[in-house]
């Protein structure tokens, strides 16, 4: 069982920070594409933030200038640095690792909650 280990999830005002972590298998992480993902209640799971192994990296235009995804290969660990958050950054955030179009590999989520 591949296990992705999140963390950094938490209470925050708007206008504050979080960074969330997730350390992957090095032989996972290595070759995999990286990326967030954040859920709401009663809402599907969207794209936050992608980060390829060369360091290119998409954003969600939601969150294009306050999110900042980025991977240490040395810690085979990806971050997600969120900046002027919002209540509607309110969600489960997920960590992804996809290797191909058929496997890929999630996080057991993390909260971020976002009061106003």
């Amino acid at each position: 069982q591949v296990q992705l280990v999140e963390s950094g999830g938490g209470l925050v005002q708007a206008g504050g920070s979080l960074r969330l972590s997730c350390a992957a298998p090095e032989s996972i992480f290595s070759i995999s594409v990286m990326g967030w993902f954040r859920q709401a209640p009663g809402k599907q799971r969207d794209l936050v933030a992608i980060i390829t192994t060369g360091g290119s990296t998409n954003y969600a235009d939601s969150v294009k200038g306050r999110f900042t995804i980025s991977r240490d290969n040395a810690k085979n660990t990806v971050y997600l640095q969120m900046n002027s958050l919002k209540p509607e950054d309110t969600a489960v955030y997920y960590c992804n690792a996809r290797m191909n179009l058929l496997t890929v590999y999630w996080g057991q989520g993390t909260q971020v909650t976002v009061s106003s």
